[in-house]
């Protein structure tokens, strides 16, 4: 009866993030790409390579169980969540980047994310070969994830009052279904949470730190300004774990309540982590702006 209730609800619960993203979009949000190239083509090198080898690292470092392992993986592999923007904003950082990285990193995991969870598969998992992510089923994630972005974008091209109006109750709905979709998996895996938390929590963490700081960092060296690395850094830290925990746990895909943990466990802690992340990065701000030192003004 769980395991059937989740799976009902799962295709639900992403509809309603990923339609909730959409309608926060507009194809100006990717025309921005060329006026942020340097910032753009840092976070996706960050996301798409660095962050995958950083998180395969940390599962053998931690010593995790295959399919925990995989789900950290696929974690890795998906992009920043919605609510990266509201940390960019509450913390002074470039908004407008957050929104255009979202909406490229959505659109790439398609293609992405597959190679990472088969790869993974095949060398945690080498006697289940067929579990992995394949390549024909990639119209399902196809569907699952960027049909409801492009209804949202429509409806707000089309009938921006209505996305307006809409917008605040569809984040708020999110977030209820979200939370009703991580009970569900918790109360099934009711039987193994304490052993799943000791066994991931502490890669989690340590993988979600690691995370926030490279976000940070990375556009810095390359010169990027404090507000875009700021957007950088929660678009890396944040990341969309309703795609990891559907992917994971959808019967037609992963069907994986353990390969799921990880993404439940992330998007608990993340949230800790991130607001930790915006108050360091604050500070660091304040002291400068008190100090005189360098990087005082920054234009974003």
């Amino acid at each position: 009866m769980g395991s059937a209730l989740i799976s009902a609800s799962l295709p639900v619960a992403l509809f309603v993030v990923m339609l909730g993203l959409g309608l926060s979009l507009t194809v100006e949000d990717f025309r921005r790409v060329g006026r942020h190239s340097r910032a753009v083509v840092v976070v996706l090198v960050c996301q798409l390579v660095l962050l995958p080898v950083i998180c395969f690292g940390l599962v053998l470092a931690f010593r995790l169980p295959s399919e925990l392992a995989v789900g950290l993986m696929l974690v890795a592999a998906s992009p920043g969540g919605p609510t990266a923007n509201l940390y960019s904003h509450l913390f002074g950082g470039h908004v407008a980047l957050n929104v255009t990285l979202t909406a490229v990193n959505t659109a790439l995991i398609v293609f992405t994310l597959p190679i990472v969870v088969n790869l993974s598969a095949a060398y945690f998992l080498p006697d289940r070969g067929a579990l992995g992510l394949q390549f024909g089923k990639v119209l399902q994630v196809f569907l699952m994830v960027l049909v409801p972005v492009a209804i949202g974008m429509l409806v707000r091209a089309r009938a921006p009052e209505v996305a307006q109006r809409l917008n605040r109750p569809v984040r708020m709905l999110s977030v209820v279904v979200l939370v009703a979709v991580i009970s569900l998996v918790v109360y099934a895996e009711r039987a193994n949470v304490a052993d799943y938390l000791v066994s991931v929590g502490g890669a989690a963490v340590t993988f979600n730190l690691v995370s926030l700081l490279i976000g940070y960092c990375a556009p810095r060296l390359a010169g990027v300004d404090h507000r875009a690395a700021i957007a950088s850094g929660f678009e890396i830290g944040v990341h969309n774990t309703a795609i990891a925990v559907t992917v994971a746990l959808s019967p037609a895909l992963l069907n994986s309540a353990e390969m799921a943990v990880p993404g439940v466990v992330y998007g608990i802690l993340m949230h800790f982590a991130a607001f930790g992340f915006g108050l360091l990065v604050t500070r660091r701000q304040v002291l400068q702006a008190v100090s005189g030192g360098p990087g005082t003004v920054e234009s974003g």
